[in-house]
Order: structure tokens, then sequence, then C-alpha cells
């Protein structure tokens, strides 16, 4: 396959660093962006010259804001960004990484975020592929993290369909060197997991003592109970295992 050259959004945060290093693995050229790396999102400051002879465009930035406003002014501000540059430059094919279930959870400021996100990648210029994935096998740490107080974390009881975040970066690695798809099955690990049993298991296997609390009162509400995030039929299923993921964590 002939060198493309991809910028990668995100590039300094978990998934967006796994997908460069996917991508420069495979012999293609990567462009990293991130505001620590001088170009800001939200006001387009760097972008264009960052963006200079790239073929491809990444998205796999996130955002913390815990408001639905915020979180909906900030993906809006950062996507329209991208994508106008992206214009300008003769980008050929934007991928968007987005989460399984944003069409089925109102309530989630996060989720109402990435909706807006994927409204204005889809009716953009730049020929485009959204890849929505299930939550990754550290979601549970990183919600106990979130939540733990003196030793004790509450934890919403979620049904997910974690995948590895290696796996997601191969998959955005594949994707962004090859033609636009537009959407994309919905991506996802090989095995349904409870998220308090994933977090019980995370924190033995890094020989932390936490006392946990299953509540739909914390982070989460009964509107992502049941089977919300899990994956569609004809899910891509990666093939990294939690306890696999898990393993090499010990």
């Amino acid at each position: 396959m002939p060198t493309v050259r991809v910028a990668v959004a995100g590039a300094t945060g978990n998934i967006g660093a796994l997908t460069a290093t996917a991508l420069e693995r495979a012999g293609h050229h990567v462009i990293r962006i991130s505001r620590s790396l001088g170009v800001d999102l939200t006001t387009g400051d760097g972008l264009d010259a960052a963006l200079t002879g790239a073929e491809a465009v990444v998205d796999a930035t996130n955002c913390t804001a815990t408001d639905r406003d915020e979180a909906v002014a900030y993906f809006g501000a950062t996507t329209r960004n991208l994508l106008a540059a992206g214009e300008r430059a003769g980008v050929r094919h934007h991928v968007l990484l987005s989460i399984v279930g944003v069409d089925r959870v109102e309530g989630n400021a996060h989720y109402a975020g990435k909706r807006e996100q994927e409204r204005l990648v889809a009716e953009g210029p730049v020929p485009w592929t959204i890849v929505p994935a299930t939550q990754f096998h550290d979601f549970a740490a990183m919600v106990t993290s979130w939540t733990e107080r003196d030793g004790v974390a509450t934890i919403a009881p979620l049904l997910i369909q974690p995948i590895a975040p290696e796996d997601v970066a191969d998959i955005l690695a594949e994707i962004a060197v090859g033609a636009p798809q537009g959407r994309h099955p919905e991506i996802a690990g090989p095995e349904p997991q409870d998220l308090v049993d994933m977090a019980r298991r995370t924190n033995d296997a890094r020989g932390r003592v936490v006392k946990l609390v299953p509540t739909w009162s914390s982070l989460f509400g009964p509107e992502m109970a049941g089977e919300v995030l899990l994956p569609r039929a004809g899910a891509r299923i990666a093939p990294t295992t939690f306890d696999e993921w898990l393993a090499k964590r010990r």
C-alpha cells in the first residue's frame, strides 16, 4: 500500500496516540494534532498549517465536559474547524471515532456532544467514515477514578461489550488509509461484561482495594440500563478479550 499522510487529532490522548503508532508501524506518515503540540482545535489556530498535505484526518478527540451545552459547543467547534480546514487542505477522508449507543441515550451530556459531531461530519464537505465503538477495556478503571472518595467508589451496573484500545487504534488506522465508507459497522470486543465486575477485577489486578457501590444515582442513569450500550447485529468484533487485556497489566 502506498504511504498516506494522515493527521490524527487528539494525538496525545490514549486512542489518538495508539492510532498514530499503528499508522507509523504500517509505514504511513503521521501529523500529530493537539493543543500541547501547538494546534488549538477550539479556535482553529495552527490547524491550516498542520493539515498541509494531509490526505486523511482521524478525529480521536475527547471532551470532559459534564454540561450538555458545553459538550455540544466543544464538539461542534472542534468538528467545524477540522472539517473547514480539511476542505481547504484537500483532505480526501475524515474519520470520526464515535460511540455505540449515542442515538439511544438522551440524558448524557457527552453523548449529546457526540451526536452533534456525527451530524456535522455526515453533513460536512469532506468524504467521511464514522466508526462507533463500544467502551474501552479501561473504562471501568476510569469511572471508579472519577467517583472514588476515601476508598469507596460508586459505579453504575452497566452492561457493555468492551473493546481493547489497541484494537480500536488498529481499526482506525486501517480505515483512515482506505476509501470513505460512510457509517462503518459498530466495533466491539468479543464478550459482554458487567461494569461493576470489570471494576472489581481491574482493581484486583492492580492490587487496589476499593469498595464498589453499584448505583444508578451517580454518573450514569437508568436510561443506560439494559442493552442500549451493546453493539447491534452486524458489528465488527475485535479479537482481544477483557481477560487478555487485563493479564498484560498485572
